[in-house]
């Protein structure tokens, strides 16, 4: 747990501990008694409408020594154990390096360790050090020299570089635009006569721009740059215009492997306050009700470019002027930005697909399933009614053995005779065994005949049985059910 405590906890602390008798806790403080209480500080009880609180001894030890008694007793017990743990640490450099490449990740970790343990570990790292102890492509790191766990790492720093991903290249912002591009030529022919401010973006099959006139020249030759990069890259710049609420929308997109990212440049604005015009004053005394505004939104010079307000990319990618450096620096990593973002949707994209077809295949598997033992029903039901015949047939084949018994001595009536010939023959029309065996042909594989065994949706996916009853589903990489 953390012991340390802000100002206004330990202010609290402090109120509670000079009172003689219990101190009420205003409900606005009552995170920071609950924070007081949680370190053993003080001590909460619910008296009347409200909470109270005292202080504990470990309080007022706290206020006395500025450290919280458990602090203290973790410091007592890891300097306790110093000795012994330095006892374990590596007498030279050579020690050093050999634990280090026995290690799995050519990492050691020595939590928090005491004084003396720290120095034994320091004399060993820099003995490792100035004694050539350190192979020659690898470099020795520590972490942790005052305070804190040691960190002793061994890396391969050409290894480390080769992994590193590749800078990203910069893109040349001209300062004089000799061919414009000609998104930039149809802008700037767009721009009209305002002299205060460019905003073009409810204007068709131009740059989405909302800057002051001043920098609208710098505006137009960073798009330039941006745009001409990105069509050298085998990527398609267009102009889009959709209805979004009964209204026109005009965007300009970068087309990267069919995934259009929409972009604008626009000016950034500071606050500052408003001075007011004769005229809204005048309207203000007419008018009480008047409203006139605290604040005015200025350009201040700082352009930002990136997905436009309000569209589903806002905030994605989008870089800006800043103290650190400038817009026409960052345009190498807004395209790099705009990659990894069609790479992230491709990712999904496959991910999704897999999911799908793992559920399409575990869909046909269930069907696959379904139809197994559907089958098997039937023939099951079939090879029943098969014995019964058989026993129902032997059960008539008897008794007309036994009437024909019966009428041995005597002479049979002739309709007697007829009757037991009609039954003999019914024996052996029913009986199975008086013809060739053969399975029985399969049941109907409709969705209505599988309701009973499939459980679920069973319009989620194309029926893969035919009119036929043959497996044919409309996906070639569906497996043939056993």
């Amino acid at each position: 747990m953390k012991y340390t405590l802000t100002e206004q906890q330990a202010a609290t602390l402090r109120q509670i501990a000079a009172a003689s008798s219990a101190v009420p806790v205003p409900p606005k403080s009552s995170n920071t008694a609950w924070a007081l209480e949680q370190r053993g500080l003080i001590k909460r009880s619910w008296r009347g409408s409200g909470h109270v609180a005292v202080v504990t001894s470990d309080g007022r030890y706290f206020l006395k020594h500025g450290k919280h008694p458990k602090e203290v007793q973790a410091e007592k017990e890891r300097l306790a154990g110093d000795a012994e743990q330095a006892e374990r640490a590596p007498a030279d450099g050579a020690q050093l390096i050999a634990r280090l490449q026995s290690a799995t990740t050519w990492k050691l970790t020595v939590p928090d360790p005491g004084p003396q343990t720290r120095g034994r570990w320091r004399t060993a790292f820099y003995d490792a050090l100035h004694h050539d102890h350190v192979p020659g492509e690898l470099k020795l790191r520590w972490t942790g020299r005052q305070r804190g766990d040691c960190v002793f790492t061994l890396v391969d720093e050409e290894a480390e570089k080769a992994a590193q991903p590749p800078p990203v290249p910069t893109i040349d912002v001209p300062d004089v635009l000799g061919r414009p591009h000609q998104l930039v030529r149809a802008t700037r022919k767009a721009l009209g006569r305002s002299k205060t401010v460019v905003d073009t973006r409810r204007t068709p099959e131009v740059i989405p721009l909302h800057v002051s006139r001043e920098q609208a020249d710098r505006a137009l030759r960073i798009m330039h740059a941006l745009l001409t990069e990105a069509e050298s890259r085998g990527y398609q710049v267009e102009t889009r215009t959709d209805l979004h609420r009964g209204q026109a929308e005009h965007q300009m997109v970068i087309v990267i492997r069919g995934h259009a990212l929409p972009l604008a440049i626009t000016e950034q604005t500071t606050k500052v306050p408003h001075e007011p015009t004769a005229q809204e004053i005048r309207q203000q005394q007419r008018n009480p009700w008047t409203r006139i505004p605290k604040y005015d939104h200025e350009f201040n010079g700082r352009l930002e470019l990136g997905a436009p307000a309000k569209s589903w990319y806002q905030h994605s990618y989008t870089h800006r002027d800043s103290a650190r450096w400038t817009l026409e620096s960052r345009l190498g990593h807004l395209l790099h930005d705009l990659e990894q973002r069609v790479e992230a949707a491709e990712r999904r994209q496959r991910e999704e697909e897999l999911r799908k077809a793992e559920q399409r295949r575990r869909w046909y598997a269930a069907v696959a399933q379904a139809r197994e033992r559907q089958v098997e029903r039937h023939r099951a039901n079939v090879l029943v009614e098969q014995v019964e015949a058989r026993r129902r047939a032997d059960e008539i084949r008897a008794f007309c053995r036994a009437a024909r018994t019966r009428a041995d001595g005597a002479s049979a009536a002739a309709e007697e005779l007829e009757w037991l010939q009609w039954a003999e023959a019914y024996a052996d029309r029913i009986d199975p065994l008086c013809a060739p065996l053969r399975t029985p042909p399969d049941p109907p594989a409709s969705r209505e005949a599988l309701r009973e065994l499939l459980p679920g949706d069973l319009y989620t996916h194309p029926w893969p049985f035919d009119s036929q009853g043959r497996w044919a589903p409309a996906e070639e990489d569906v497996a043939r059910p056993p």
